[in-house]
């Protein structure tokens, strides 16, 4: 078979106009592909068989209804023979992971027309590591049109015919995030790979905060299949809450007072992207008022931190958090509360109660109330993964079980409370404490029982942490400052998200910082 000669030019193309292959799309070592797949997925109607080099070495090639596998084709040797067999192993892809395919020319500068046809290039997305994936290539090289065009019509029309894949997203970038890298980071890294799948985009680059929520109040959506967040936890979080209040709109809801939200109408993407997973969001309202949606909150020591942070935005962000973090810890000081939350009860739970046949075990509206001086008290329906804490703020959570983690620390001394806060950087379980306590939630109502949040500043020139009579709380990293009872309540699977494996997911690519 041949090979690129020198001077002449190798890109992979559909044919007509001249595209080159992305250089983010490196080969991965053969290795790799057979630990993509199980043996029983390889199954399936055999689609195409044929010929073609792969690597250095002439292959046998099946195309079936879920992936395509290869074995090199040797000469006949004695059975028996290991080297021989670990020779012709056989490996294979799933069709599932491939994002484009393109004919495979070579063009040369005195050359007219389309080029010399090399074969067909497979632009290919494997799961490198945990939560991360590897964009690839895998050349099939053989002469022949005729038996080219026959298997590139063949991957086109499988391509076709995934249909929950975008055709087209609209993109919304933040540049200040990723350490002002993010218009660089998608330009790079991720555009080249969205123009290569086929996919048009309509990228706004945002301007100030809040942008993104009046642009998808107003923008035209029909035309996409998708929204697609370049940014940072707090922009994730800023275009989620706009798709869900679009969608109370368009479903003539009433947004001051949201009981049972509709589903968004379009699905969020997070770069990186791969499959669709429905994701759990709470709404957070207080004396009836709907405030936002978002997917967790901090009341007390994380709320006051948060409040401080965002007075010193002209520090550098790690600067603020430690700033605001100290800060926050030299002046803590419980607040007195009233906590009531209604209990998770599984399906399966339910099930076996009515089983019972108790009417009172069968009741899933009994609601528990906690009161005393509280830190900090966090609800979460995510695990919210950050730098501080790697294995999540609530580990045990997951995207779509339909409960939320109540984390509920109660007064103590600063130094035991310092112990608590290391240990979410370590891998030690934090919260096995006396003064911790865990409950895995539908709702929570949080009502401060004194009249007006503290003012953690000490000097009465500077503004105060909290507006007066009001206590501040951090939703998805954002300062929410609340007078009264707020009232969380999760909705199950009331979003679509683009994201990794479920697996993936829980472990979870959903991050959310503690600032």
């Amino acid at each position: 078979m041949p090979r690129g000669r020198r001077g002449g030019r190798v890109s992979a193309l559909e044919g007509g106009p001249e595209e080159e292959a992305p250089p983010a799309a490196a080969a991965v070592p053969s290795a790799l592909w057979a630990s993509q797949l199980q043996p029983e997925a390889a199954a399936g109607q055999i689609l195409l068989r044929g010929i073609f080099e792969i690597g250095r070495s002439s292959c046998d090639v099946v195309l079936s209804e879920r992936a395509l596998r290869w074995r090199p084709i040797q000469p006949e040797r004695p059975a028996g023979d290991s080297k021989y067999d670990v020779l012709c192993k056989e490996e294979f892809i799933e069709l599932k992971d491939i994002f484009s395919v393109k004919l495979k020319r070579r063009y040369s500068v005195k050359q007219q027309g389309s080029g010399t046809l090399l074969g067909i290039t497979l632009f290919i997305c494997l799961k490198k590591e945990q939560n991360k994936l590897k964009d690839s290539t895998l050349d099939l090289i053989n002469l022949s049109e005729d038996h080219c065009d026959v298997w590139f019509k063949q991957f086109k029309k499988i391509l076709a015919g995934f249909s929950n894949r975008p055709k087209s997203l609209k993109i919304i970038l933040n540049p200040q995030s990723h350490k002002k890298e993010a218009t660089q980071v998608y330009y790079e890294k991720v555009e080249p790979l969205l123009r290569t799948a086929g996919i048009k985009t309509d990228v706004t680059i945002t301007e100030y905060e809040g942008h993104a929520l009046s642009l998808l109040k107003e923008c035209e959506l029909q035309e996409f299949d998708g929204v697609v967040c370049v940014g940072g936890d707090g922009s994730a979080s800023e275009i989620a809450h706009a798709l869900l209040l679009r969608a109370q709109k368009n479903a003539g809801k009433e947004t001051d007072r949201i009981l049972t939200p509709v589903r968004a109408e379009l699905p969020l993407g997070l770069i990186p992207a791969g499959h669709i997973q429905p994701v759990d969001v709470c709404t957070f309202s207080t004396t009836g008022k709907f405030l936002r949606f978002g997917f967790s909150a901090m009341f007390g020591f994380g709320g006051r931190t948060l409040a401080l942070a965002e007075k010193h935005r002209w520090m550098s962000p790690n600067q603020r958090r430690d700033f605001a973090i100290i800060k926050a810890l030299a002046k803590l000081k419980p607040e007195d509360c009233e906590i009531s939350f209604l209990p998770f009860i599984s399906s399966q739970n339910l099930q076996e109660r009515k089983v019972e046949g108790s009417p009172k075990s069968v009741s899933n509206d009994q609601w528990q109330t906690i009161q005393g001086q509280i830190l900090n008290v966090s609800i979460m329906a995510i695990p919210c993964l950050c730098s501080v804490a790697p294995r999540g703020l609530a580990p045990n959570t997951r995207l779509n079980n339909g409960s939320m983690a109540l984390i509920i620390a109660r007064n103590t001394s600063r130094p035991e409370f310092i112990k608590h806060l290391k240990r979410y950087a370590s891998v030690k379980n934090q919260f096995n404490f006396p003064f911790v306590e865990t409950y895995t939630v539908e709702e929570v109502k949080v009502r401060p029982r004194t009249n007006s949040a503290p003012n953690l500043e000490e000097d009465a020139g500077r503004h105060a942490a909290a507006s007066e009579n009001n206590f501040p709380w951090n939703v998805d990293g954002d300062l929410v400052e609340v007078a009264s009872e707020v009232h969380v309540k999760l909705h199950p699977r009331l979003i679509n998200l683009y994201g990794g494996s479920m697996e993936e997911m829980n472990d979870s690519e959903v991050n959310c910082n503690c600032l």
